[in-house]
């Protein structure tokens, strides 16, 4: 089983932006509990601050793996080019965020992504991402 995890814009501070909100551990640290957790899958990671560097990396595994876990930071609220980036592939995506978007500021209560998604997690921390992974495996 073949799982991307692809983080959009600011989650490369994670562990240093607003840790009252996002925690203080790094992505990459928690990557490597996340691997422990699930050895027998191939994880893939990968970030990015652009829009279009997201929507390329949908692209290219979006016919090839078995999933993929999305947050889209930001750019949830605001793109409709990642939606349809979504839409136009087949390889399953949970929209992933840590904080509960739905606590926080009315903006963040709409996503352009989760209509394409076969599922979300908000608010459950960097356990979320783990969450996700585990659905898939159970779904494939």
């Amino acid at each position: 089983m073949k799982i991307l995890i692809l983080n959009g814009p600011n989650l490369n501070l994670l562990g240093k932006r607003e840790p009252e909100i996002y925690g203080k551990q790094s992505f990459e640290d928690y990557l490597i509990d996340i691997k422990a957790a699930f050895p027998s899958v191939e994880i893939r990671y990968e970030q990015s601050n652009s829009e279009g560097k997201l929507i390329d990396f949908i692209h290219e595994v979006g016919f090839a793996y078995d999933g993929i876990v999305l947050n889209a930071g930001a750019y949830t609220h605001t793109s409709v080019a990642i939606g349809d980036a979504i839409a136009g592939v087949n390889t399953p995506v949970v929209e992933v965020h840590i904080s509960n978007v739905h606590a926080r500021e009315e903006f963040r209560h709409k996503s352009f992504l989760a209509k394409n998604c076969i599922g979300v997690m908000a608010g459950f921390g960097l356990y979320g991402y783990q969450m996700a992974i585990d659905f898939l495996i159970k779904r494939k």
